[in-house]
């Protein structure tokens, strides 16, 4: 694909905006570290100009019996940007991430998952629900597994203020402090005496691809949807929003040591 692209010439950008993709994406794909769905690659071709059906019928066969196919595709239902986030997820060997209101989704057990689904703006019936707590799940198991490192910083109110029922609250935080004892999990708590800072109120996840923590991708939400940047100034500005944001934030150990307070007053006050 990258010698079709090439001769077309395209850079990866442009191809990646014929898919509506990212250009790590492009990227991945040409090293083969990720795969493209059947319909992206006749369209990539399509743009290309690659009209010779014995090549065009390999690149499609490879695509669909790649075993670097993501699990992600059997839920069609899942729109085009969350499909992206995932993806990103799945090939990162570093992921960085804030969270401002809510526990991370690679940290949620599945009762705050189920919990957390019913705050939709729209009411999501139960087979929805359970479908996206499978997603949910799906994307943990590269953590779970020891394959990714992932530095996640979340808000105190995170923490101390529960947007769900206080037993699946205490539930989430003992998932949290058993997820902070794992080897690549680091976990710190941005407390409320740090203030607010300027310019990083939403949360973002930033990923890394090779051996070294460069950033190369960065996903953010906010009011119109998740988005994923990969201009060398966003990467940048993301970077070092991160950096600040774990200055300022409790270490590992004393942010273990304020979920053990919150999770020890709330078992309390319940008995």
């Amino acid at each position: 694909m990258q010698r079709h692209r090439v001769d077309a010439g395209f850079d990866q950008s442009q191809a990646a905006a014929f898919i509506h993709g990212s250009r790590s994406k492009i990227s991945r794909m040409e090293d083969g570290i990720t795969t493209a769905k059947p319909a992206e690659v006749l369209l990539l071709l399509d743009r290309y100009g690659i009209t010779d059906e014995t090549e065009r019928g390999h690149l499609v066969w490879l695509a669909k019996n790649s075993s670097h196919r993501g699990w992600w595709l059997n839920f069609p239902e899942l729109s085009e940007g969350y499909r992206n986030h995932i993806s990103l997820e799945d090939d990162a060997t570093f992921i960085r991430e804030w969270q401002t209101v809510l526990v991370p989704g690679l940290l949620q057990t599945t009762a705050y998952a189920e919990q957390t689904a019913a705050l939709a703006p729209n009411h999501l019936p139960p087979d929805v629900v359970a479908q996206f707590v499978k997603v949910r799940e799906g994307r943990q198991a590269k953590i779970e597994e020891g394959g990714t490192s992932y530095a996640a910083i979340v808000w105190e109110p995170v923490v101390t203020l529960p947007l769900v029922p206080d037993d699946v609250h205490r539930e989430q935080l003992e998932h949290l402090l058993k997820a902070g004892k794992r080897g690549n999990v680091s976990l710190q708590v941005l407390p409320l005496s740090a203030g607010v800072k300027a310019g990083i109120t939403y949360p973002f996840s930033s990923f890394s691809f090779d051996s070294q923590p460069t950033v190369e991708a960065v996903a953010i939400d906010n009011l119109r949807g998740a988005s994923i940047l990969e201009a060398m100034d966003d990467l940048t500005a993301y970077a070092s929003a991160f950096d600040r944001l774990r200055s300022d934030a409790l270490s590992p150990d004393a942010s273990a040591r304020l979920i053990r307070r919150v999770l020890r007053s709330s078992k309390e006050e319940a008995s």
